[in-house]
C-alpha cells in the first residue's frame, strides 16, 4: 500500500470514530431508493405531492455547513440536487450525536441515503428536507475539488492519462463523459434492432481459437494447459460466422472482443469491438445500400439529422454515398496507374512518392501503403472505396468483370476507415491458392500474413451460398457519432502502459531544498507529494494554499512569502 497523505489519514481517523460510535460505514442492507434526482428536478413543484416521502441515494459532491444546518449536493446516476438538513429536525431530544459527529463530519464523495420531503428554498433552489439520513459507503480518499465560476473552471481532473487509468473518478467528478457511453450502448442497441428486424440471428464464436483467421493481423498467444496446446485470442470472427452460413443459416451478426497484438494510438486500441454480419444470397453491392441505411438511421436517431459534427467537419451521413474504385482513387490523388504493377514497380513507385516499403511486403501490402499514406485522408465524407486487387483480399469474391479485382469495398468517412465488406470467396479451390500465397507471404517475413484455417477450406467444399460479409469498427463508429478525438475517450477502460509508482518525497527530500519542517507536513496536506509534484506546482497557488493552511491550523509562523515558494519550486 502507498503512501497515506495526510487527508487520506483522517478520513481512515473518522472511520474509526464512527466505528466506535457503532455506525457501519458499508452496510449490507438494501437502500429502499423510490426516486431519483432527475425526477424530482424534472416533475416538482408540478407534482408536489408525490415528493412528500422522498427516498433518494448519492454521492457528497459539494457541502456548506453553518452551525445546525447544512445543505449538501448530492449525485445520483441522473444528476445532482440539493439536500437540507437541520439538527433539531435530524436529532429529536437532546443527544445531538447524530448531526454533530456524524452528519456535520461527512466527506466529499461519501455515499449517503436521504428521506424526506421536497420544497423550494428562498433562494428558489429545489431541495430535500432531510429527515433521516444513512450511510452508505465512506468514501476514503478525497475527490478532485472542481471549482467554478460563471465562465471558468479551476482544479478540473482533465488529465487524459489520468482520466482513462481511473475511469471511476472520471465518471464522478465529469458527468457529462457519461453521455458518450449512454450513446455508445444507443448504437449498438440501433445496429441490432435494424439486423433483428431483417430476421438475421445474433450469435457468439469463440474467442479462443487454434487458429487466427479471418484477418491479416498478429495475434496474441496464450496456452491451454488441459489441451497442452497454443491458442490464439481471436483477430477477427468471420471464418466461423461463414460456417454458420455454409450450415444452412441466411444471416448471423456478432458484436465481438477481437485482440490484435499490434500498436496503440488515437485510434487503435490491443482490444476492441467489430460488429460483423454475413447474409447469404447478397452480394457487396447490396451491402453499400444496407450500410448507407443503417449509419443514417444511427445518424438520425442519436442527433435528428444526418448532419453530424466529426472535429471542425461537419459529415453527412445521407444515402447515397460516393464510390470509386481504389486504383482510380491513387492515380487521382498521387498520379501513378498502379494497376498490373509487379513488386518492382511497386517499390519504385513508393520511393518516389517517399513511402518506405521492405521486402516482406508483397503487392497486396505495398497497395495498401499507398492508399493510405496517400488518398485515405482526402476522404472526409462517407466514400465507399471499392474494387481492390486480388493480393489485397484473400478471403474475398473475385470481380464479376475483371478477375484481377476483388468484390471489396472500404468505407471512408473524416479520412478514416469505418467498415470492410465482400461479396465472399466461396469457391474452396480459390480459396486454397489464396490462403498458400498467404503462407508464402509470412514465410517472406510478413507476420500479419493469413494463416491456412484447414477446417474452414472444408467447410467451404461442402459449399457456402454466395454471400455478402461486412465489419463494422463499433469503437470508430462511437468516435464519429459522439466527436470523441480519441478511442481511449469511448472505451470505459482502454489499455494503459503499466502506471508509473511515484516515489513519495522525504523529508530529507524537502529539507534539501531549504523547507523547513514545519512547511513540509503543510505541504503533504496541500497534495505535494514528491519533488515532481513540487515542480509542477503553480507559485501563487501553492503560496496562497499553504498561508491557508497556516491560518486554519492556527500555527504560529510568520507568512510564507512568494518569493520563498518561487525559489523551492525553481530550483535544479
Amino acid at each position: 500500500m502507498t503512501e497515506l497523505n495526510k487527508l487520506e489519514i483522517i478520513r481512515r481517523e473518522k472511520l474509526k470514530e464512527l466505528q466506535h460510535l457503532g455506525i457501519d460505514a458499508y452496510p449490507a442492507a438494501q437502500y429502499p431508493v423510490n426516486v431519483t434526482a432527475k425526477e424530482i428536478l424534472a416533475k416538482f413543484p408540478d407534482d408536489n405531492t408525490l415528493f412528500q416521502d422522498v427516498c433518494l441515494a448519492g454521492r457528497i459532491m459539494s457541502q456548506r455547513i453553518m452551525g445546525a444546518v447544512a445543505f449538501y449536493e448530492i449525485q445520483d446516476a441522473t444528476g445532482r440536487i440539493q439536500v437540507y438538513a437541520k439538527r433539531d429536525n435530524l436529532c429529536i431530544g437532546e443527544d445531538k450525536t447524530l448531526y454533530n459527529l456524524v452528519f456535520k463530519k461527512l466527506d466529499l464523495g461519501d455515499i449517503i441515503g436521504v428521506k424526506g420531503y421536497v420544497f423550494v428554498t428562498q433562494m428558489g433552489e429545489i431541495t430535500v428536507h432531510v429527515k433521516e439520513f444513512t450511510l452508505l459507503s465512506k468514501s476514503l480518499r478525497p475527490l478532485p475539488v472542481v471549482k467554478q465560476t460563471e465562465d471558468k473552471v479551476y482544479d478540473a481532473f482533465t488529465d487524459p492519462e489520468q482520466r482513462y487509468r481511473m475511469r471511476y473518478l472520471d465518471l464522478i467528478v465529469n458527468p457529462d463523459i457519461k453521455k458518450v457511453f449512454v450513446q455508445r450502448t444507443q448504437i449498438i442497441d440501433e445496429i441490432r434492432a435494424y439486423y433483428n428486424e431483417k430476421g438475421y440471428l445474433e450469435v457468439e464464436t469463440p474467442i479462443l481459437q487454434p487458429i487466427p483467421g479471418g484477418a491479416a493481423a498478429r495475434p496474441f498467444v496464450t496456452h491451454h494447459n488441459a489441451l497442452n496446446m497454443s491458442l490464439y485470442l481471436r483477430i477477427a470472427n468471420e471464418l466461423y460466422l461463414k460456417r454458420l452460413i455454409v450450415g444452412g443459416f441466411d444471416g448471423v451478426y456478432e458484436f465481438s472482443r477481437n485482440f490484435r497484438n499490434e500498436g496503440m494510438d488515437r485510434t487503435h486500441n490491443p482490444e476492441f469491438t467489430c460488429m460483423e454480419i454475413y447474409v447469404a444470397y447478397k452480394d457487396y453491392l447490396w451491402m453499400m445500400e444496407s450500410v448507407e441505411e443503417l449509419l443514417e438511421r444511427i445518424a438520425l436517431k442519436l442527433h435528428g439529422t444526418t448532419n453530424v459534427q466529426i472535429g471542425e467537419q461537419i459529415i453527412d451521413f445521407k444515402r447515397p454515398y460516393k464510390r470509386i474504385g481504389i486504383l482510380d482513387a491513387i492515380k487521382e490523388h498521387t498520379g501513378f496507374d498502379v494497376e498490373g504493377m509487379n513488386e518492382v514497380q511497386l517499390q519504385d513507385t513508393c520511393r518516389q512518392l517517399g513511402i518506405e516499403v521492405d521486402e516482406t511486403m508483397g503487392i497486396g501490402k505495398i497497395i495498401d501503403e499507398i492508399f493510405s499514406k496517400k488518398c485515405e485522408k482526402n476522404y472526409i465524407q462517407p466514400t465507399f472505396i471499392m474494387d481492390y486487387p486480388v493480393e489485397m483480399s484473400p478471403l474475398c469474391k473475385r470481380h464479376r468483370s475483371n478477375p484481377n479485382l476483388t468484390e471489396r469495398f472500404e468505407l471512408m468517412i473524416n479520412g478514416k476507415e469505418l467498415a470492410n465488406a465482400y461479396s465472399e470467396l466461396n469457391d474452396p479451390i480459390d480459396q486454397r491458392e489464396r490462403f498458400e500465397e498467404q503462407l508464402r507471404l509470412s514465410e517472406k517475413g510478413d507476420d500479419e500474413a493469413m494463416f491456412i484455417d484447414q477446417d474452414f477450406l472444408r467447410a467451404l467444399e461442402y459449399g457456402m451460398p454466395p454471400t455478402s460479409g461486412l465489419g463494422i469498427g463499433i469503437d470508430r463508429l462511437v468516435m464519429f457519432m459522439t466527436n470523441s478525438p480519441s478511442i481511449q475517450d469511448v472505451l470505459f477502460f482502454p489499455q494503459m502502459r503499466p502506471e508509473k509508482r511515484r516515489a513519495i518525497a522525504s523529508d530529507k527530500d524537502f529539507t534539501d531544498r531549504g523547507i523547513s519542517e514545519v512547511w513540509i507536513e503543510l505541504l503533504r496536506s496541500a497534495g505535494i507529494q514528491t519533488i515532481d509534484d513540487l515542480k509542477a506546482a503553480v507559485p501563487t497557488k501553492l503560496h496562497n494554499t499553504l498561508n491557508g493552511l497556516r491560518k486554519k491550523n492556527k500555527l504560529e509562523i510568520p507568512a510564507l512569502q512568494l518569493c520563498e515558494v518561487q525559489t523551492w519550486i525553481e530550483q535544479e
